[in-house]
């Protein structure tokens, strides 16, 4: 069933054509993701799809009846409004008895309106939308949710738009960047929920895992037109190549073509019969086959890297502490040449802060941070880009050197490093304020990489990167000769480069893990595990300790006792039996206030003799 058809969509800013004659459709269920390099119009497209009017021409047809929701990069909430609110902001009946039923629990005084709410909530069956409100913004560490927007963080506020969209459950998802400001945990259960959900999706993300799993379509944005790939990332790569290689195999026999027509042009007189004017006007359509590019993503820097010592960075037993909140407590590391090392964890556990106290613009508490004379730190960092917006893309980079010192004595001009990290020509004396905020960032991360830096610190340096820089940064970096940190929320990057990890865990504690992001993941499997196990076998000693303590305890069961044994796990089989019918009548919302009141008191004492029954069950085997 189709939900979405695009007809010849154009867009351009002034003389600058973004796309042009775009024509797709959309069908029910399908999970699309639109990839293309920063500054060719994902997010414009998205927009426009969501209505803004924006297009030159073309039209935009969804199906009737539709339900919509759009996540943008930016949201305007009202300050004073709050997170439960916000999510619900959606007028329905549920919405209604669920905010009612939130007042009736904060002002327990009142009974009648207690009474009237709870019956409501029953009535609507709104109980399973309650518990995936709380669910969602819980998983969203969106708890306090009676706190003000105008008290949240950027990243806080970006993550209730995620749960307003998320909450609605709309026919049609439009997500810009949903993994913005969400942590690994968050991530890994967005992608989950995604996956499983009943919505049609369109999305931008440059996270690779993420399109792996959710994804079922891919939409690519290339040369002003769309080409789609119908299945996942790894999909779309192969395709993509085979592609290519069709369009260079095309391009190279044009070219053959276009040399053997040129010189019979050249051999014939000026004036042409018809054949001779139908040969010619052929050999213009040849010709602009063989003068197409393959576009090929390749960043080859050779630059030269200042020598690295034999002491690098060494930390002494450092501490630090903002107030009660312990950062890190007596933690020691010495770097060594050629390591690349992760840093993983939650939000707020310190993972900046250790970065600044390397890097030295953040003092420790105790302890000492040792930096050797011949480290040359590069720090690409979410607050170090500062562009004036009237400065030309080329002069940010004159403004550090003119030429950029390469290996083996040769040198680059800045307008050919400029070429290296994919700017165009074209592009070099656009204005700052033109440019896109992944190629802003782009210009950063230049700006830091030309300073030969032998002791590389990245924090979040794949935000708002397209997966074609991501690409050809990670082939980069994996050549690095020096020391690299890598603070990030993108999966595949931390598993294509780091050799082990940190992990700050929280009340300054930091575990090193030997490996990537995988072996990270595979240590919290492990570790949540053994934990679970220890604590089976400690309720185990407990009820070992009560058993023995009694002194009734028999070493072999009696007639009675044995019997009662043997009936009672047919008494528990027929107490679980009757749970799961009333729970299912409870559910069915066919029953009136009264009856629900009674079905809930009566699972309430079902719950607790199943719980006395297993536990006497339990005294008896050890004696069975």
């Amino acid at each position: 069933m189709n939900y979405l058809s695009v007809e010849n969509l154009t867009k351009s800013f002034g003389v600058r054509v973004i796309f042009e004659d775009l024509t797709f459709g959309i069908d029910k269920g399908d999970k699309v993701a639109i990839v293309a390099k920063n500054g060719a119009g994902k997010s414009t497209l998205l927009k426009i799809l969501c209505g803004d009017g924006t297009e030159d021409s073309g039209r935009i047809v969804y199906r009737k009846d539709i339900r919509v929701d759009y996540l943008e990069q930016a949201e305007n909430f009202e300050p004073s409004q709050t997170i439960f609110n916000e999510v619900l902001d959606t007028d329905t009946q549920e919405t209604r008895a669920i905010k009612d039923y939130e007042k009736a629990i904060s002002n327990p005084d009142d009974s009648d309106f207690y009474e009237k709410a709870f019956e409501r909530m029953n009535a609507l069956n709104a109980w399973d939308y309650d518990v995936k409100i709380n669910t969602i913004l819980s998983r969203l560490n969106l708890d306090e949710k009676h706190k003000k927007l105008g008290e949240l963080s950027g990243g806080q506020k970006k993550r209730v738009a995620l749960a307003k969209v998320l909450i609605n459950e709309p026919d049609i998802m439009i997500l810009d960047e949903p993994t913005n400001h969400l942590d690994l945990d968050m991530i890994e259960w967005l992608e989950s929920y995604l996956a499983k959900s009943d919505s049609t999706i369109i999305m931008v993300t440059h996270d690779r895992y993420f399109l792996e799993v959710v994804c079922n379509t891919i939409f690519e944005l290339e040369d002003k037109t769309i080409y789609k790939y119908k299945g996942n990332f790894s999909y779309y790569l192969e395709k993509k190549a085979e592609r290519q290689e069709i369009l260079a195999a095309t391009i190279g026999k044009a070219k053959n073509l276009m040399r053997t027509e040129l010189e019979w042009i050249r051999r014939q007189p000026k004036a042409r019969g018809t054949k001779q004017k139908a040969r010619t006007d052929a050999f213009e359509g040849v010709k602009a086959t063989a003068n197409q590019k393959v576009n090929k993503d390749e960043l080859e820097i050779e630059i030269q890297m200042n020598r690295l010592g034999s002491k690098i960075v060494e930390l002494h037993n450092i501490g630090k502490s903002y107030g009660d909140k312990k950062i890190l407590t007596g933690f020691d590391y010495v770097f060594k040449g050629g390591e690349k090392i992760g840093i993983v964890g939650g939000n707020g556990t310190g993972k900046s802060t250790f970065l600044n106290m390397i890097s030295g613009s953040v003092e420790v508490d105790k302890g000492k941070v040792v930096v050797g004379d011949t480290v040359v730190m590069g720090y690409y960092h979410q607050d170090g880009m500062k562009f004036k917006d009237d400065q030309k893309v080329i002069d940010v980079i004159k403004d550090i050197a003119e030429f950029i010192p390469l290996a083996k004595g040769k040198k680059m001009s800045a307008a050919q490093f400029l070429e290296k990290f994919l700017f165009t020509k074209d592009m070099h004396y656009n204005f700052v304020s033109k440019l896109s905020g992944g190629e802003k960032k782009r210009l950063y991360l230049m700006t830091i990489l030309m300073k030969n830096p032998n002791f590389l610190i990245l924090d979040e340096p794949t935000n708002d990167l397209d997966i074609f820089i991501l690409g050809v940064l990670e082939d980069y970096l994996a050549s690095f000769q020096g020391c690299l940190i890598i603070v990030s929320h993108d999966r595949y990057f931390l598993d294509k480069l780091v050799d082990h990890t940190f992990y700050f865990e929280g009340e300054g504690q930091v575990k090193d893990i030997l490996g990537n992001y995988t072996a990270y993941r595979k240590f919290l499997k492990e570790r949540d595990s053994q934990a679970k196990k220890v604590a089976k076998k400690e309720k185990v000693v407990v009820v070992d300790k009560v058993v023995e303590t009694e002194p009734e305890v028999k070493k072999k069961l009696s007639y009675k006792e044995q019997q009662e044994y043997e009936g009672l796990e047919a008494a528990i089989a027929k107490l679980e039996k009757e749970r799961d019918e009333l729970t299912e009548k409870l559910n069915s919302g066919s029953e009136s206030s009264e009856e629900v009141n009674t079905i809930a008191t009566r699972l309430g004492k079902i719950g607790q003799e199943i719980e006395e029954k297993e536990m006497r069950w339990l005294e008896l085997a050890e004696y069975a």
